[in-house]
């Protein structure tokens, strides 16, 4: 598709694919994006990448920033580094001022150019390394990192475990991303409290996952922790419902969400949930009215059917957005530096109770430092606990 065939019409709701480089005459504000549209993470990805597009043209129906409109330059990039990396150059090129990423690996191996390019990065990828301004200055985090996840979840286990030290599996993705809670934090903090842990790949593109299983049942698994997105999850809750294990299962981000209890049904019963954003059901939270009513006067369809990926999606946009804003809003010349200071500067960001409150500082840039647990009942995630906060060390 032609980057350039980007009309009056469409700019305000912000759906074609790719655009012009923006000038300093039409004031537009331009913002990379590498989206998940297809590959081995689109099951979720698409649904994301609808509530980063949608809150961008929620902006523009608003009067944009102070008048100034926002473009979104993006295309699907196959959760491939190789092509990431390209989209990457090629859309920084064109001046975008921020950029949104999406997997772990492709997240990581750019770090290094975005800090150098000073672009402000924020990713659906929440590698806990990504959270270190030594490491990677220019990245934030608006979710609760997956370590920070892991940790919360084995805490929780801890508490609840009848007796003795629990034996904890990790079920996951074959990639970066699927070994990042447990490479980064999740084994020491294990070791620390004498908790067995053990770590098991889940084959891309398997139809079957029997056999994880029964390795996992041979080494006496207690509790069975999914670090994957929903398709696969799915899967190995049905082959557990079929080989009867009644083992407690729980679910990182990518999986807590509801396409898990749509594509696993009675499977996924009792399936316990990190989740960072809050369900579109949940109540008490007005921080996805705005985007309720967005989705109903774009089309008519209804938030819960989109579910907790979109609320991501536009709640991570949104943070960016908030960074943009104070720049614009100061009147200070819109550069990636300028806005990396501003997002350093949101102290407690309050999202209408979708996420912990939000805090960035230039030593810290893990926006959320705890989250809920939810749990599926009666085919509905409700919630399990109030806010926890993640161990301190």
């Amino acid at each position: 598709m032609d980057k350039r065939l980007l009309g009056a019409s469409a700019l305000a709701l912000c759906m074609a694919c790719g655009g012009g480089g923006g000038s300093e005459e039409d004031d537009t504000i331009l913002v990379g994006a590498i989206f998940a549209l297809t590959g081995a993470t689109s099951d979720v990805g698409t649904i994301y990448a609808d509530g980063v597009r949608d809150y961008v043209g929620w902006v523009n129906s608003n009067g944009g920033i102070d008048g100034r409109p926002l473009m979104l330059l993006y295309q699907d990039y196959g959760y491939r580094v190789d092509r990431a990396e390209q989209l990457y150059s090629e859309f920084v090129s064109e001046g975008v001022v921020a950029f949104m990423g999406w997997g772990t690996g492709d997240t990581e191996a750019l770090r290094g150019r975005i800090a150098d390019d000073q672009v402000p990065f924020m990713s659906a990828s929440y590698s806990h390394v990504l959270g270190d301004p030594k490491e990677a200055p220019y990245n934030f985090l608006a979710g609760t990192t997956y370590s920070d996840q892991f940790l919360i979840v084995i805490d929780w286990i801890v508490e609840n475990h009848p007796d003795g030290s629990p034996k904890i599996a990790l079920l996951h993705h074959a990639s970066p991303f699927g070994l990042s809670p447990y490479e980064q934090l999740g084994r020491d903090y294990a070791a620390a409290q004498g908790i067995e842990l053990m770590a098991q790949e889940m084959p891309r593109g398997s139809t079957d996952f029997t056999a994880e299983l029964t390795r996992l049942r041979e080494w006496g698994a207690e509790y069975v922790v999914f670090q994957n997105t929903s398709a696969p999850v799915s899967v190995v809750l049905k082959n557990a419902a079929s080989l009867s294990m009644t083992i407690p299962f729980f679910c990182l981000n990518w999986c807590a969400n509801e396409l898990l209890v749509e594509l696993a049904r009675e499977a996924s019963e009792g399936v316990v949930g990190a989740m960072p954003f809050a369900p579109p059901a949940s109540e008490g939270v007005s921080g996805l009215e705005e985007a309720r009513a967005y989705l109903l006067l774009k089309d008519g369809s209804a938030l819960e059917d989109q579910g907790v990926p979109y609320g991501q999606g536009w709640w991570t946009m949104a943070v960016m957005t908030e960074g943009i804003r104070r720049v614009v809003h100061d009147r200070l010349p819109l550069t990636g530096k300028n806005v990396k200071a501003a997002l350093e500067g949101l102290a407690d960001f309050d999202t209408g109770g979708v996420t912990f409150p939000i805090t960035f500082t230039g030593e810290n840039h893990r926006g959320a430092k705890g989250m809920r647990l939810f749990r599926v009942e009666e085919g509905r995630w409700v919630p399990l606990t109030d806010f926890r906060h993640a161990p301190s060390k």
